[in-house]
Formats: structure tokens, sequence, C-alpha cells
């Protein structure tokens, strides 16, 4: 089954009692023991295990081509639960361009368990191979990275990692399976915000983590969602796998959209740099037309002529980006990243980033042109 079928078809089965075409939403958190003691329908209680959290992780897997999936209760959760595959004395090489609540984990919580963190340039096959210890065990990998959107060549990484024993997660939240699949690249996990494109309505959080193989990597997610407790309630699931069916047109649109306006950004006398990967312009754009499949997605970053002061000012003149943090929405959004990620943030403070939305690209661009004016 291509993507669109997959999205609409896994985890999305009638129901075979009343013959319900829209999926049911599971609420107990509690289900009958048989007289022997047995679950033999194959639930016990709802942190370890949930039909409507099911049917989501089944198709998340599906849409990644991984084996397994583990939902958690938001993007945060999902990450933690991947490194909680560490213990003390390992080692982790992460992006010097993470999303800055990976690196505050790395910082603030693996760190002072024992866990060794560096901060490398992925985009530099050179940086990461001189980052990797005897003790990495994972590598993490953010593609197209926020927010400045560089590329990091999976394949390459992945086999640098695998020569040394380590392991390789993706972060695929921007591109989405729509346009990149990091299994195809030889990755061993890869996670998402589902909040962002999954939910793709502003309205519900979530995360998760997609196993390539199955084995007791998969176990040991599983074990330690059910242990945390950090799921996803059984609405929340319901509401992130309703969006699912509806994530490939939505991202092909907002995609469409996005490129138009990085053309013009890239274009305009008063933006200093646009970011996009589908810009020729982009030092990551051949490698980004290799892994990322007939699209670069829908988010984009500019650098504006001036300052922070400047980047403030231009965003409080547009009228159809709502000034807001996340991405992924249906409403076009715009972001000073620097003031959001704190002070160890690399991001320029004359960036401005921009989520796509599903308005139409003429009116977006028009908004930009007046705003920059």
């Amino acid at each position: 089954m291509k993507l669109e079928t997959l999205s609409i078809r896994i985890g999305r089965e009638v129901e075979p009692d009343a013959g319900d075409v829209a999926p049911a939403i599971h609420l107990s958190t509690t289900y009958e023991r048989d007289a022997d003691g047995e679950f033999s329908r194959g639930y016990s209680y709802t942190r370890a295990d949930n039909p409507t959290r099911k049917a989501l992780e089944q198709c998340i897997a599906a849409l990644e081509g991984g084996v397994d999936a583990t939902a958690y209760s938001s993007g945060s959760a999902a990450s933690l639960a991947v490194f909680s595959l560490l213990r003390p004395g390992d080692h982790v090489v992460a992006p010097v361009e993470s999303y800055h609540g990976t690196a505050k984990q790395l910082r603030d919580i693996l760190g002072p368990m024992g866990v060794r963190y560096t901060f490398a340039n992925m985009t530099s096959i050179d940086a990461v191979r001189a980052a990797l210890t005897a003790q990495t065990r994972l590598v993490w990998a953010e593609t197209p990275s926020n927010p400045m959107l560089n590329i990091s060549d999976i394949g390459a990484i992945t086999a640098l990692a695998h020569e040394r024993g380590a392991i390789v997660c993706c972060d695929n939240t921007f591109a989405t399976p729509v346009w990149q699949r990091p299994f195809e690249f030889g990755a061993d996990l890869v996670m998402h915000s589902s909040t962002k494109f999954f939910g793709g309505h502003s309205d519900v959080m979530g995360g998760a983590v997609i196993t390539r193989e199955g084995g007791q990597r998969a176990a040991q997610l599983r074990d330690y969602q059910g242990t945390a407790g950090s799921v996803p309630s059984a609405f929340d699931a319901w509401l992130i796998r309703r969006s699912l069916t509806t994530l490939s047109c939505r991202v092909r649109t907002q995609s469409e959209s996005a490129a138009r306006i990085a053309e013009f950004l890239s274009r305009h006398p008063n933006v200093e740099r646009a970011f996009y990967p589908g810009l020729d312009s982009h030092p990551g754009h051949t490698l980004a037309r290799k892994q990322m499949k007939g699209g670069f997605g829908a988010m984009l970053s500019f650098c504006v002529r001036g300052g922070r002061a400047e980047a403030f000012a231009i965003a409080a003149r547009m009228k159809y980006f709502t000034r807001a943090t996340s991405l992924g929405g249906v409403e076009s959004l715009v972001e000073h990243r620097a003031s959001i990620e704190g002070p160890h943030s690399v991001t320029p403070e004359s960036l401005l980033r921009l989520s796509i939305g599903l308005e139409h690209a003429d009116d977006l661009i028009g908004d930009l042109d007046q705003a920059l004016a």
C-alpha cells in the first residue's frame, strides 16, 4: 500500500460489533479478567495498552516502514524514551543545532545521571566521526534541523555509528514520512513529535518512537512506556489517528506553499538569507533531493536585515501568521526562535521561523511582503 492508503487503512478497521466506519474511542482505564485470572482479550490496564492507542501505533509504524511504534504523551516524552535506553557511562552524539528541548534533556536530565554527550556539526561527516568515542551508544540526528533547516546525511551517519556499535535515532518531525523515511537509509529508530504534523490542528499533544526491527530494543521501549506511564489519553490517541488520514494531502499542500514562499523570501531585498532545503542556494539541497523524496517540507526560516528588534517588528506586522510556538498545524505561524531557545541557542537573533499552514500561498506572500516593507 502507498502512504496515503496506509494512513486510511491501518489501525482503522470497521468495528466488528456495530459496523462503525469511524473508529470508536476506548476510554476504559481497566479491563475485565477471565474467570481463571487471565486476560485473553489482550488488555489489562490502559497504561500498559489500550485499543485506541494500539491503532495509532500500528498506523505510525506502517507510515514510517517500521516494525513497532510506541506512542507517548508528548514529543519530549518520546525523546526521553529513546534516552532511557542509555546507561551511566554511555555517550551520545547530538546536533549542535538540536531542538532546544532535546538538548535540555541531555544537559539537565541525562548528564547528571552519568550519560555523557557531545554536540557536533551534523552536516559534517568529519565532525561526526571526530565526536564518536568507544563509549558512544547513540547518535541523534535531526534533519531538516530546527530552525535553520540544515540537512544531515542519514546514510553516512548511520554507517559511521554502526561501525562503532552505536545506534541512530532520527527526529523526522519536520520532514514527516510523506517526504522522508529514515529507515531506508539505515536508521534504527525514528522519533516524532506527534503534536506537529501528525496532529496537524494545534489541538492535541503527543509523541512516538518507531523501531526498524523488533526484538530487545522494541521490548525495552514498550516496557519503558508502561513503566514511566507517559502515555497519551485514549482521546488524544484517537485525535492523532484521525488526523493521520489527511497527513499526506495536508503536508503536500503546505509544502507547495512553503516552496513558493521560500523563493519569494530568497529574492526580497529586506531578507538577508532564506533557509529552505528546496532552494538551489541551500548548501544541503543536493543531499535533500536524495533523502527527501519529492518535497522539502512546510518549514522555513529567514534572517531579516537588522537584528532582534527588527525581527520582532516584522512579526508584529504580519496579519495571516499567528505569533506562536509550535508548527505543523493548518494555520501559519511565525516565531522568533532565539528568544524561545534560551542561553544555549545558536540561532541568529534576526531569524524568524515560519510554519506554513493551509491558507492560500498568494495571501501569505502578500502578508510577508507588506510586513517586510
